[in-house]
């Protein structure tokens, strides 16, 4: 029996050291936790406070559940004399020097991943990659953006070898003092797209706040770039203006570094045929379509940067399953027979829309079955919003979808582009689709619902999966709202 008891991932004289903070009590903790609600015993909770909520309300609570100590600027009222606590000036701050104290004791090498679309999926293509080979975390879900990016660090084991971090943004200004947090040995671009159009004059801004991601790294890191994408040449040169001079690209182009030479789509997965670095690799992908086949290339390519190996790295893409709301895809089994229900409710683009339908499009229904796209709106894409809304219709007849739902206000433009054939119902909100697509499902149907996550479609997911049993082919695992 191994007797080795496991360092605790915090001992109150090292918060205190990070932080500068005034600790009561001798304790330590083995995780670390800012919602109370999700707390696990032996959790460092930390108090912050948002503009519609104070975390020292649940100080107390996350006590009474467990909580090793609580990093507070104040001692709550209802919290006794002599709890464990380390009070510190401006908690917001302090889970920042956690995070710069555990990157910062840490001997593992570090990767950064970002883009328009398909981060966070690419991101547990990455760390599965290295998993493979070394010990590796990885932030969890898209913990990316202010505060989620030092809660992951400061949750980060101190004896891992690989550390893989998404970085998210709205605006300009947010990726660079997050990679400067991170500090990535290999930056990931994933794609730059028209996302977030509302805050930016163009795509190229977009590219050029993405291109922050450089900030944190030495001449010595490794950006690793989709060939693809008409953005290219702009990030690398914003790569080399840092000083960074390995470059590896990722596509269909012919002068990628990792070329997809064959993707043979299924409906459940996808068999791919790559060169990676001048080797030929051959491995299967556990999730159809063809955006999925290029992300893959990009996060073998950064395993390979980050001294991973590459076959152990491409075989354990047949491991990769979705993230809920991202492309998970279940069974449910209905009296007469089963649907097959694709959730990608979490987040929508024009881009990342495009590449659902497409996968709606592979799918084959059951007998008598059809093809549905349940359809929210596409939120913060400024002036052009409806027309990029409208003219995803030539995509929803490429892939031959059977019934559009809609709903919103930018969607009805969508639904009005749409030939009466293929138009279903049209509603202001998800809620008020509820009924009539309930009523139209019927068994062999195979129905995609994609909304952004402010356009509420994750409720119709769930009546959808109220129609019967739901048969999901993996566990549903739990995962954060935060920035994009």
């Amino acid at each position: 029996m191994n007797s080795a008891v496991k360092s605790p991932l915090w001992t109150a004289a090292e918060a205190a050291a990070a932080t500068g903070g005034r600790p009561s009590g001798t304790w330590s903790a083995s995780g670390v936790s800012i919602d109370s609600r999700s707390l696990q015993p032996g959790d460092l909770f930390v108090a912050l406070q948002g503009p519609n909520f104070d975390g020292h309300d649940f100080v107390a609570a996350a006590l009474r559940n467990g909580a090793a100590a609580a990093v507070a600027s104040r001692v709550p009222e209802d919290v006794p004399a002599g709890a464990p606590l380390l009070l510190v000036a401006d908690t917001t701050d302090a889970l920042r020097a956690l995070g710069q104290a555990a990157r910062g004791r840490s001997a593992a090498r570090f990767a950064a991943v970002t883009g328009s679309v398909g981060k966070t999926g690419t991101k547990e293509a990455l760390k599965l990659a290295l998993e493979a080979q070394a010990p590796t975390f990885a932030s969890s879900g898209n913990l990316n953006n202010h505060w989620g990016v030092p809660l992951s660090l400061a949750r980060m084991p101190r004896d891992v070898a690989y550390g893989v971090f998404e970085l998210g943004m709205n605006h300009a200004g947010e990726i660079g003092p997050l990679s400067r947090l991170v500090r990535p040995e290999v930056a990931l671009i994933t794609t730059v797209e028209a996302v977030h159009l509302e805050f930016f004059p163009s795509v190229e801004a977009i590219a050029d706040a993405k291109a922050e991601i450089f900030e944190g790294m030495t001449p010595d890191g490794v950006a690793v770039l989709n060939r693809d994408n008409p953005q290219f040449d702009r990030l690398a040169t914003k790569a080399r203006d840092r000083g960074i001079s390995r470059i590896l690209a990722f596509g269909r182009h012919e002068e990628a570094d990792a070329r997809l030479i064959d993707c043979s789509a299924h409906p459940t997965h996808s068999a791919v045929t790559a060169e990676i670095l001048g080797r030929r690799v051959v491995y299967d992908l556990a999730m159809p379509g063809l955006h999925w086949a290029v992300n893959s290339l990009g996060a073998l390519a950064a395993a390979a940067a980050m001294g991973g190996e590459i076959d152990a790295a491409a075989a354990a893409m047949a491991r990769l399953t979705p993230l809920k709301g991202r492309g998970r895809r279940e069974r449910v089994v209905l009296p007469g027979g089963p649907i097959e229900l694709i959730d990608e409710s979490y987040n929508a683009s024009p881009v990342a829309v495009r590449a659902a339908i497409q996968v709606l499009g592979q799918a084959q229904p059951g007998v008598g079955g059809r093809r549905i796209a349940v359809l929210g709106d596409m939120l913060e894409l400024g002036a052009e919003a409806e027309r990029l809304h409208a003219d995803l219709a030539p995509d929803l007849r490429a892939a031959r979808v059977d019934l559009v739902f809609t709903a919103g206000r930018l969607m009805a433009a969508l639904h009005e582009a749409l030939p009466a054939s293929q138009r279903a119902s049209h509603a202001t909100d998800s809620a008020g689709l509820r009924d009539d697509l309930l009523a139209a499902v019927r068994p062999g149907d195979v129905v995609l619902v994609k909304g952004s996550l402010g356009s509420r479609m994750s409720p119709l997911v769930e009546a959808l999966r109220a129609l019967g049993r739901p048969e999901s082919d993996h566990a549903t695992p739990r995962h954060a709202a935060n920035g994009t």
